[in-house]
């Protein structure tokens, strides 16, 4: 049976291990971050449901690759947060879609985009010395409906 255990002696940097140890590799990483938000829309030249106003729980999930720092890391979580909160989010959640984001029909294959490029750009602003790029956005308008977008699809096509 494993039980509870408390550390015989607790790490400490520079003296039970090295600085330069602290960086294992030299490979890139994806690291995932996901939030959720909920907003109303209705879609345009659609004859469905979803013609008239409607709202949705959506789930949004970043994939992002890089390589890591001295420390081993390439972004942190709290980094993406920010990003999230303060240059995506307040355009999405509690909102009219159709009012708060771009011109377009605010379905999800026009939505992952948009957050795709707010996500990318954001990236590249803010200089991360890691390098970090958006691998992948999946926008979840329904628990088993997404949409996703990729770099390969976003920088080739």
């Amino acid at each position: 049976m494993y039980g509870f255990r408390i550390v015989d002696k607790l790490q400490k940097i520079d003296i039970d291990i090295l600085r330069e140890q602290l960086k294992y590799h030299q490979k890139r990483v994806l690291v995932s971050k996901e939030f959720t938000f909920d907003s109303a829309h209705h879609l345009h030249d659609y004859e469905g449901k979803c013609k008239n106003l409607h709202g949705h729980t959506y789930k949004v999930i970043f994939g992002i690759s890089g390589f890591v720092d001295h420390r081993g890391l390439l972004i942190d979580f709290g980094d993406i947060k920010d990003i999230w909160k303060k240059e995506i989010e307040i355009f999405l959640d509690h909102r009219y879609l159709n009012e708060t984001l771009p011109p377009m029909n605010t379905t999800a294959e026009n939505m992952v985009v948009w957050i795709y490029e707010k996500m990318q750009e954001s990236l590249e602003k803010r200089e991360y010395s890691g390098n970090p790029r958006v691998e992948f956005v999946r926008l979840y308008e329904t628990p088993t409906s997404y949409a996703e977008a990729r770099r390969e699809w976003m920088e080739f096509e």
